[in-house]
């Protein structure tokens, strides 16, 4: 079965950005593992303890197979040779043959980075004759969820039906408190937001429900009975 690594700035981007799409991908068999650059904090009302049990809670939720959180510095990441290192040895552990990574455009820093890093990374973990633990290894596919600061209009490469997978992600939202839901308002704005990107997505392909992946690379499909 295929293994996937889907990789975010902070604790709740990957979820945020494609929580349906994992959700569903687990239900399918798929193992799916998620790998934070940094544990998001500081912020305004959160803590390390407090992140820490809001990610349990949500990876347990997801179902996914394993969570690394890295201890690169939240608000001033930076794609540096250290950083792609780590993100190497955890995809050579991990041993994906697909990433998946924030679209490439954003106005968060944090995110930006993280996607050069991951990039980066993947390159650096098929190489041999390295001081990068573990065996070489180089995942086949890259795509882009969409988790941007920005107010865009992407044109995807695809669009993943999530439409019996979305109340549930956003209860796993709704578990990062300090992040999306510290009160009644800030958990309206942040539900609605969710609600009309992944309306809008799933209304171009038909369905309630959709997640929307970017990548640099045609997608092809082995079996047209697949297209919605």
């Amino acid at each position: 079965m295929t293994t996937i690594l889907a990789v975010g700035p902070h604790p709740d981007d990957v979820e945020g950005g494609m929580g349906g799409s994992i959700l569903k991908l687990v239900s399918l068999g798929y193992d799916v593992h998620i790998l934070d650059l940094t544990n998001g904090e500081p912020t305004p009302h959160g803590s390390q303890e407090i992140r820490q049990k809001e990610w349990e809670q949500a990876s347990f939720m997801l179902g996914i197979k394993s969570r690394t959180v890295l201890d690169l510095p939240n608000r001033y990441l930076l794609d540096n040779i250290e950083a792609r290192k780590k993100v190497a040895v955890v995809i050579r552990k991990i041993k994906p043959q697909i990433l998946f990574l924030p679209y490439w455009i954003d106005a968060h820093p944090d995110h930006v980075q993280t996607t050069q890093i991951s990039e980066a990374a993947r390159f650096y973990a098929k190489l041999t004759k390295s001081d990068i633990p573990g065996e070489p290894c180089y995942p086949s596919h890259i795509y882009y969820y969409l988790c941007s600061h920005f107010r865009l209009h992407v044109t995807p490469a695809f669009i993943l039906d999530i439409s019996k997978e979305f109340e549930k992600k956003l209860q796993i939202a709704r578990v990062y408190q300090s992040q999306f839901a510290y009160d009644d308002a800030r958990w309206k704005y942040i539900s609605s937001s969710i609600t009309a990107k992944n309306q809008y997505y799933g209304n171009l392909i038909r369905v309630d429900y959709g997640e929307p992946f970017m990548s640099h690379e045609q997608v092809g499909l082995k079996d047209i009975r697949d297209i919605i």
